[in-house]
């Protein structure tokens, strides 16, 4: 079965953790006595139906508050496929944890509420979705209930939702689906109080969406995360290369390079779970053995030599900010990239994002907590590097500040 990543997004109080408790609820991915336990915890709070939010709520102030904090990581399968949910924070003092969660998400879930309509945190949240990659939008009209399931209602909603994203980039794709998370409408069953409703549930959309042309299989790319020598009688000169595969399709035979040196070689030989195979793609973690002694070690790149990535120091960058301490210009920070680390100085603040309206701060001359915008740097090393929207591994990087070893800034190179 293939995987699927996807994120949910939302204003506070929109239901999002609603919508995952029903979802795992229904589809029976939860066990007895978990459901027993937010039973219970639901009757203390005097709640009148069971929160099925306390399912993915866990930390002790996102249940006295009601409100999404942390991301949470749910994992649960149908016989279709595998999920990993990245339940994330709607308010925009979290947009960091959003940016966190949504950063591996193959589908973005954007939800609503019907009363309301789209709002500010809609328009953000479908900003850092498109800002990430992310091509794959169910846009969930939640709390149908409460609009008595008005046809009129949700085209009205959705209409607005499709004209704001035809100024985003990157959401290719982008399935409207009118729900009640409270009461289970249309999340995994078909709901009878809304007949005028054609399209598929969520549960079977998510089942059947296809994500299979995301990753980049023309660009070979293959980071070398370590060099494997096992000193033993059965291999005593077996020298291989372990990493995972960023892109494009590698096999024994293929003529490569090895970067940044640029010596060329062929490859020997393909080994995943200790067997050998004949072909390795992206996401893949493999080891590869090449013909001829080439010194490679950690943070170094194979490729093909005729389709070779970006090498350079000079490096133009969509950054969001994670620290409460201010981003620096000429401030230096270690950037690690792919499997590479070295140390960048911030050149210049080009501009910061709005994010609520989208529009460009040109003025700013810096990055505060939960902030974006876009920033040129200069690294100690080059980077061997793609364009983020080209291939989202080699596109992508996270500073660190060297004193306190914490993660400052995570960033998508432009």
């Amino acid at each position: 079965m293939d995987l699927l990543r996807f994120t949910t997004a939302g204003s506070v109080d929109d239901g999002k953790s609603t919508l995952i408790g029903r979802l795992l609820y229904d589809s029976k991915s939860i066990f007895e006595d978990q459901l027993e336990a937010i039973e219970e915890s639901s009757k203390k709070k005097g709640d009148e139906h069971v929160n099925l939010a306390l399912l993915t709520d866990g930390l002790k102030a996102e249940r006295e508050q009601g409100i999404t904090i942390d991301v949470a990581y749910r994992y649960f399968a149908t016989p279709k496929r595998k999920f990993i949910i990245a339940d994330t924070p709607g308010h925009v003092q979290y947009t960091r944890n959003m940016v966190t969660g949504a950063s591996t998400a193959n589908l973005a879930i954007i939800l609503v509420d019907a009363r309301k309509g789209i709002i500010e945190q809609t328009k953000r949240h479908s900003f850092i979705a498109d800002l990430l990659r992310i091509q794959h939008v169910v846009l969930a009209v939640n709390k149908m209930d409460l609009v008595d399931y008005s046809e009129g209602r949700f085209n009205e909603i959705v209409a607005e939702y499709e004209s704001f994203a035809s100024r985003l980039g990157n959401i290719v794709d982008i399935e409207p689906i009118p729900i009640s998370a409270l009461n289970g409408d249309n999340v995994v069953d078909k709901s009878t109080n809304m007949d005028w409703y054609q399209g598929p549930t969520f549960l079977y959309h998510l089942e059947n969406v296809y994500i299979g042309g995301e990753e980049n299989h023309v660009d070979a790319r293959f980071p070398v995360q370590w060099v494997i020598r096992p000193q033993s009688d059965n291999w005593h000169d077996f020298r291989g290369f372990a990493g995972r595969v960023a892109g494009g399709v590698f096999r024994p035979g293929d003529e490569v390079a090895a970067l940044p040196s640029g010596f060329k070689t062929s490859i020997k030989s393909i080994y995943l779970d200790g067997k050998e195979i004949e072909e390795a793609f992206a996401p893949q973690s493999i080891c590869i053995t090449l013909n001829d002694e080439i010194d490679l070690s950690r943070g170094d790149m194979i490729a093909k030599p005729n389709n070779q990535p970006k090498v350079e120091q000079d490096i133009e960058a969509m950054v969001c900010w994670f620290s409460s301490t201010p981003m620096q210009t000429r401030g230096k920070y270690i950037i690690k990239h792919t499997s590479h680390e070295t140390q960048a100085v911030i050149r210049e603040m080009r501009y910061q994002v709005d994010v609520n309206t989208l529009h460009k701060v040109e003025d700013a001359i810096s990055l505060n907590l939960n902030e974006i915008g876009r920033v040129t740097l200069r690294t100690a090393a080059p980077l061997l590097h793609d364009n983020y929207r080209k291939n989202r591994l080699t596109g992508s990087f996270i500073l660190v500040d060297p004193g306190t070893n914490e993660t400052v800034g995570a960033g998508m190179i432009v």
